[in-house]
């Protein structure tokens, strides 16, 4: 039989869907078993290691998954690519968001059951909610969890002042989301999602919103398309029915910044971990902050225990809240 490591190897490039190791480990149980004389059993092996490959080739034909290298030519400024490792279980979620997500990922995974029966997954996504809250960490987690590229879309490349030449981008991005299977992202939404008729509209914005309309109805493959914005109420109300499912990111209650610090004390800290800590306090004190803030304050409150040789206290997040709450009140006020 197959070792522990052959075996855990198996069962990761099974969850990965990398069918080329899967295929190669195989071949090394087969190798083992000829070598202990078992070539009937080796023989079996080879045999449907060989219908693997067979079948991978045939379904090559579809929808690919984009190489860590890839993409290239004119698509090379307009996507920015990147193999995530962050998964969903390390992320700090309320209920209703976590089973969301966790919603999206069975639907995926579990997609050629769904086909059986004419259903199709999830594949376009809303998400919403203030900055520091998550959005693009969860479509980087999506990513990580199905074993896909993550490819944000490059608004700053994407949207130009010539006429009908950002449709005419919009529409490679879109092929390519047909064509190769990954995890796309437009964040920053609201920069070509703007209301038709907006103060600020001018027609060249109409074009290309009417552009993402028709494309987001159109588009084929297996792809997830995640558009990620922090101001939901300025979107045209049209793009809502084009999405399958949005998602909420709020500011994190009181229940879960005490999570987040625990979590961020406890696995950065270590040692470091001071029992004087009072975390109601410093939930008390974090108000209004969001992930990303209260994640920043850790950080900077470890670092100062670090550099200094001693126990975190509490006094250091307070001090790192109160420093990143005058630095925010700063910039609204420029």
């Amino acid at each position: 039989m197959a070792n522990a490591e052959q075996i855990k190897a198996l069962i990761r490039s099974y969850a990965e869907r990398d069918d080329a190791r899967f295929c190669a480990v195989a071949m090394q149980v087969a190798a083992d078993q000829a070598r202990k004389g078992k070539h009937d059993f080796a023989t079996e092996i080879q045999k449907l290691v060989d219908s693997i490959r067979g079948r991978s080739a045939i379904s090559s034909v579809g929808p690919k998954i984009m190489p860590i290298a890839s993409p290239r030519g004119e698509l090379a400024e307009l996507l920015f690519v990147e193999q995530p490792e962050i998964r969903l279980s390390s992320m700090v979620l309320s209920t209703r968001l976590r089973k969301k997500l966790e919603r999206t990922l069975q639907e995926q995974r579990r997609s050629s059951l769904l086909a059986a029966q004419n259903l199709h997954p999830q594949r376009k996504l809303l998400f919403i909610g203030p900055p520091g809250c998550g959005k693009t960490m969860a479509a980087a987690a999506i990513a990580g969890e199905l074993g896909i590229p993550l490819l944000t879309v490059r608004m700053e490349s994407l949207i130009t002042k010539f006429l009908g030449e950002t449709s005419a981008k919009l529409a490679l991005v879109f092929q390519a989301i047909s064509d190769t299977r990954a995890v796309y992202l437009f964040d920053e939404f609201d920069s070509i999602g703007l209301e038709r008729g907006a103060s600020s509209d001018v027609g060249e914005a109409r074009r290309i919103l009417n552009t993402f309309l028709s494309l987001s109805e159109k588009v084929g493959g297996t792809s997830l398309l995640i558009a990620a914005t922090n101001h939901a109420t300025s979107l045209d109300k049209a793009l809502f029915r084009r999405f399958d499912d949005f998602l909420e990111f709020p500011l994190p209650s009181e229940e879960l910044v005490e999570e987040l610090l625990s979590t961020r004390i406890g696995l950065s800290g270590g040692d470091l971990l001071g029992h004087d800590l009072g975390l109601s306090e410093i939930v008390a004190s974090a108000k209004g902050f969001s992930f990303g803030d209260i994640s920043k304050c850790c950080d900077d409150a470890l670092k100062r225990a670090v550099i200094e040789g001693r126990s975190i206290r509490d006094s250091d997040l307070i001090e790192a809240i109160q420093e990143r709450r005058r630095f925010i009140d700063g910039a609204r006020h420029e």
